[in-house]
């Protein structure tokens, strides 16, 4: 194991915090070694609010996966998510010196590096920036400039910001955890790597990650990241609904809504009754289904006219022909699929994160709730763009030539200094000079 890349993926969600550890098998799929989760009780809607909480959780979670992966944990790639991301699509260029030369790797990437030194508004902090369509010397359209000819490059980017507080705080709670961030990812890009096809990424899709605190959303065409949101409900919004409705204690609320709820009261028998136990020596209360289905309901179709609303608002809606994919802890909820297909007229399929999985040993990890955790894991073997992937294996390829041309130049000049110096001894051999 020691020569192999491990990769962890540390998931700061509002309910867990979770920990994969992870390696790529023989075949490139993934393998999960290890995985440990602990109760979030200082992480409110994505973001921190209690450090010493978050710690003391996120050291559980590191301990269990390392323990059950038999390794030490010291570098984790972490999910930043929350109602304080932000998006928006960015114009960006640079001139070239010359136009006969062909655009290169480095060009590219020159382009998309001064994206990163843009002005944000104050407290605002750049976190990803992802390009979408190229313009080689005013003619749009390209994907792929590299290799082309042209003076001036430029792109539209997809540029995603965060609150400069917020991940001070998340690197506040990992540096103090004892370990080190490889990278900091917008959950719902890490989610799409994990539950997403690249077909569906082709045709146009959208994931809805339904989380307990926030509901990410991330919507894909043509193999590129089209649309990035943030909603401020999630799960923990449906079980307060269902507490203060049915008046129940939290821990109550939450069984109800994964035993019994269902997101189409229709589905749920006017006949079903629950008994709960009462509280200090009261009597048990009954629960009608109908009932805590209809509080379900209600709620949860505000949170999908509010992920509706952000699709049609990123001019995507008519060119999805992948649909939408629901994963998170929410899209566990029964009869959520057919409620989304009818408010939204959307084919859609519940998001599984085995899209890249290999076997494992730790099959819950194939449950939608780790779908986040599992595309961390992943985004440190893949790039959330895989033009990134294709330009890094070109460059790799020409620095392999060059490693390769490097001996045989050093021997050519080895052997002609040889040849120089036995010349000049055998001159002053002839002249006298030379005393053996």
């Amino acid at each position: 194991m020691e020569h192999e890349k491990i990769v962890v993926g540390l998931d700061i969600g509002t309910t867990k915090i979770c920990a994969i550890v992870g390696r790529k098998n023989e075949f490139g799929k993934l393998e999960v070694l290890g995985m440990g989760k602990a109760e979030s009780e200082g992480v409110v809607k994505g973001i921190v609010f209690n450090i010493d909480k978050t710690v003391y959780a996120i050291e559980k979670a590191i301990r269990e996966a390392g323990d059950q992966a038999g390794i030490d944990i010291g570098v984790v790639n972490v999910g930043i998510a929350g109602q304080h991301i932000k998006s928006f699509i960015q114009h960006g260029g640079i001139t070239r010196s010359s136009k006969e030369d062909e655009i290169t790797i480095d060009d590219v990437e020159r382009l998309t590096q001064d994206m990163y030194r843009m002005v944000v508004p104050p407290g605002s902090q750049i976190i990803h920036v992802m390009p979408q369509d190229y313009m080689v010397d005013y003619e749009e359209g390209i994907k792929e400039p590299v290799g082309m000819s042209g003076v001036r490059l430029e792109a539209d980017f997809h540029v995603i910001t965060a609150q400069t507080n917020a991940i001070n705080n998340i690197n506040k709670c990992i540096r103090r955890g004892n370990l080190e961030i490889a990278d900091l990812i917008l959950e719902p890009l890490a989610s799409s790597l994990a539950v997403l096809s690249d077909e569906e990424k082709e045709a146009g899709v959208c994931l809805i990650d339904i989380g307990g605190g926030t509901t990410d959303i991330a919507i894909f065409y043509d193999n590129i990241i089209r649309h990035t949101a943030v909603i401020p409900f999630g799960g923990n919004i449906v079980t307060n609904d269902i507490k203060q409705g049915l008046m129940v204690l939290p821990q109550q609320a939450e069984q109800l809504k994964t035993r019994f709820g269902k997101a189409i009261a229709e589905e749920a028998s006017p006949n079903e009754i629950v008994s709960i136990p009462g509280i200090r020596n009261r009597a048990a209360k009954e629960i009608s289904v109908k009932n805590l289905s209809n509080i379900i309901q209600a709620r949860m179709e505000e949170v999908i006219e509010m992920a509706h609303a952000e699709i049609i608002s990123s001019g995507f809606e008519n060119r999805l022909a992948g649909g939408i994919v629901i994963t998170g802890g929410g899209a566990q909820l029964s009869n959520l699929k057919q409620l989304v297909e009818y408010m939204t007229g959307m084919d859609t399929r519940i998001g599984y994160p085995n899209e890249h999985l290999g076997k494992s040993k730790i099959e819950s990890v194939k449950s939608p709730m780790y779908a986040t955790a599992v595309g961390l894991v992943l985004s440190g073997f893949r790039s959330l763009d895989e033009r990134e992937d294709r330009y890094k294996e070109a460059r790799e390829v020409v620095k392999a030539i060059k490693v390769k041309k490097q001996p045989v130049t050093a021997s050519k000049n080895f052997f002609n200094d040889i040849l120089n110096k036995t010349k000049s001894l055998l001159i002053d051999d002839l002249d006298g000079k030379n005393e053996y």
